[in-house]
């Protein structure tokens, strides 16, 4: 199947904003503006075909946006010249994640976890025992650009042991490495980062 012809999970953007009064740009961690986000996205949220989705402002696609941290550090991954986005070619993230479906999942949270855990099997070599904590910190909103303004990123971090060994699977379009978030944060390396990362790597560096 094509992938524009996925059913992926939507809300619409005046019930999430609630008429744009909980607009924000980048990221907020206010449990005053996550809260009501988060009840309205677990309330009016629907399917739709993926390409549809994406050229339609009046929703938002929620995608968990997942960090790994190890103490000081993240999992840093570079999308190569042979990986699927021609516009994200040769740029840094820090965030897993991906379109959701609907499931077998009873509750929105429990959508969220099974979405997360299958992109992050799909993406990485990673155990469940590694993983020390699993924590929502955020949400990320970007409506200066196309395709920002049809989709919001659910902020989640996940803290895995000491010794934690992770991997890319698909080498052929990824390449991954541990950096510690000082560096992630100097030049050099923020400017090659994709924009939602820009605004994450500004938060951990605060927190």
């Amino acid at each position: 199947m094509n992938k524009m012809d996925e059913q992926i999970v939507v809300a619409p953007r005046k019930n999430i904003f609630q008429e744009e009064t909980l607009t924000f740009q980048g990221v907020t961690s206010n449990q005053a503006q996550i809260e009501p986000i988060m009840a309205a996205l677990s309330t009016y949220f629907d399917e739709m075909r993926r390409g549809d989705a994406e050229e339609n402002e009046a929703y938002k696609q929620p995608i968990p946006y997942v960090v790994i941290r190890r103490g000081s550090q993240v999992y840093l991954y570079e999308r190569l010249q042979k990986g699927g986005e021609a516009r994200l070619h040769n740029k840094f993230s820090i965030g897993f994640g991906g379109h959701m479906n609907t499931g077998s999942a009873n509750t929105f949270s429990d959508l969220i976890t099974e979405n997360m855990m299958r992109e992050l099997q799909e993406e990485l070599y990673i155990e469940r025992d590694m993983m020390e904590n699993v924590d929502t910190i955020g949400l990320i909103n970007d409506d200066d650009t196309d395709v920002g303004r049809v989709h919001i990123g659910i902020l989640t971090v996940i803290d895995v042991v000491k010794d934690a060994i992770i991997s890319i699977k698909e080498t052929d379009q990824l390449s991954g490495r541990w950096i510690s978030i000082t560096a992630l944060n100097e030049d050099a390396t923020f400017n090659r980062l994709e924009r939602w990362s820009q605004y994450v790597a500004r938060i951990l560096q605060r927190s």
